[in-house]
């Protein structure tokens, strides 16, 4: 059970905010707190392999959309793994279009282990609490309820603008965003740009800077199966073909692997601004052997203090071991054993991974992808992003915005079949103390009501510009 005498969550009154000159008003403010607790009380839990039921979400959704006069299409791959697709037309016929996208399922969340209810949508002391708080129905309540206020006040954005909501985001996303964009993909007609989670949130780096990491780029997912053989045998008997030995060796050797410093443009972009910030003097990041510049780039992260939390996850390949499996009786030498490992890569390493995973399976141990999907990467001296950022400035004129690398991955690897280049940008302003990379996939995941009102607002900003 959850602590009941731990510290109560931080909260925040908000900031007062400039003038949006748009049309979000107090019904948007009201709507935008509502859907988030409304959202989380319908249970989407995504357990993987095929199981989750994002329907009830789904017709939620196409309701509030069809309140606004749109007309909103819901679509499934399998009974129950609901889609939702709009179209609101820009004022500029010759425009290209914009995807905004969120998704409708959430990880599993065990009640035992929280202080509120998972699924209750409780809204207390200025905080909504659940699953999905932040990872996303927030964000896609911020859509809804932007999409209403438009329709309230007559307003149109310049360019065409694209609604998803998907299902299936939090496993492989083939019932979601791949089955649209596999078999749905005249529905995204001229999108040439996206935007969705996860970036523009509040860092706080502990000395009175807020930081905005803006995503342009994602390393991409390879999800392995690693399979030993060897030779099936008794417990008693000494056996130099043991699949479980072979194995766990090669998951040793996987898990201890110091992957090389690679810099991707997004990331340099990042560490660029952010030495800057910080007044350190910049290394070469141009540097061609490995280990010099490893050595440049782990002693920079290492002066930007916390701030480097935002980048140091994205300057290598990651591997981590996850799952194994093996035998079925203690005295039974099994003749195959398997493991999983969550294996991440960044824009342009691809080869270079699947190389190196050759080298550490070595030749009694095979590898193949689970799952894989490839990295991103969008440019950050681009319009879109200037406008992005502009935007977030506009409602913080405080706010330090700086480039980043998600970690994970997104819809937008799907949607990017589709030639879409997506930014991670969901906004959100937290307050001091509010760890927000720490609510995804955790307990007790919530959202404070005042970075919600921030997000609509910003998000109307942002659209209604590009």
């Amino acid at each position: 059970m959850a602590d009941p005498n731990a510290p109560a969550p931080p909260t925040d009154a908000g900031p007062r905010l400039p003038d949006a000159g748009g049309p979000v008003d107090a019904t948007a403010l009201d709507e935008v707190v509502r859907f988030t607790a409304e959202l989380i009380r319908i249970d989407t839990t995504n357990r993987g392999g095929g199981e989750g039921h994002e329907r009830p979400a789904a017709e939620y959704v196409a309701e509030r959309l069809a309140e606004a006069g749109l007309e909103p299409r819901v679509l499934e791959k399998a009974p129950g793994r609901g889609n939702v697709v709009a179209r609101i037309e820009g004022t500029d016929p010759t425009a290209d279009a914009l995807l905004v996208h969120g998704h409708l399922d959430v990880v599993p969340a065990d009640p035992d282990e929280w202080r509120v209810h998972p699924f209750s949508g409780e809204v207390s002391d200025g905080v909504v609490w659940g699953r999905g708080a932040v990872d996303m129905k927030d964000a896609d309540a911020m859509v809804l309820a932007l999409v209403r206020a438009w329709a309230r006040a007559g307003v149109r954005p310049r360019r065409s603008v694209v609604l998803a909501f998907t299902a299936d985001e939090e496993d492989t996303a083939a019932y979601g965003s791949g089955f649209l964009a596999d078999q749905h993909a005249d529905l995204f007609d001229g999108c040439t740009e996206s935007i969705g989670e996860s970036g523009a949130f509040t860092f706080h780096p502990g000395d009175g800077r807020r930081l905005y990491p803006l995503a342009a780029g994602e390393r991409g997912t390879a999800w392995l199966t690693l399979t030993a053989r060897g030779r099936a045998g008794h417990g008693s008997k000494i056996n130099a073909a043991n699949a479980v030995t072979r194995l766990t060796a090669a998951v040793t050797r996987i898990g201890d692997h110091r992957w090389p410093v690679r810099l991707t443009e997004t990331v340099r972009a990042g560490l660029t601004e952010l030495a800057a910030l910080y007044d350190v003097p910049l290394p070469d990041l141009d540097e061609p052997d490995p280990d010099r510049l490893a050595a440049a780039v782990d002693g920079l992260l290492a002066r930007l203090g916390p701030a480097a939390g935002l980048l140091a996850p994205t300057v290598r390949n990651s591997t981590n071991p996850t799952v194994l499996a093996a035998g079925y009786k203690v005295n039974v030498i099994p003749g195959s054993a398997s493991a999983q490992v969550d294996g991440r890569v960044l824009p342009g390493a691809e080869r270079e991974f699947a190389a190196t995973l050759d080298q550490l399976t070595g030749p009694d141990v095979e590898w193949d992808f689970l799952h894989h999907e490839i990295p991103l990467q969008a440019p950050v001296d681009s319009g879109t992003y200037a406008t992005l950022r502009d935007a977030l400035r506009h409602f913080d004129p405080e706010a330090a915005v700086v480039p980043y690398c998600m970690s994970g991955g997104t819809d937008a690897k799907q949607f990017s079949r589709l030639g879409v280049v997506n930014y991670g940008f969901m906004p959100l302003r937290l307050p001091e103390g509010f760890d927000y990379q720490a609510m995804f996939h955790g307990v007790d995941e919530r959202v404070p009501v005042s970075a919600l009102h921030f997000g609509v607002r910003v998000l109307d900003r942002a659209i209604r510009s590009l």
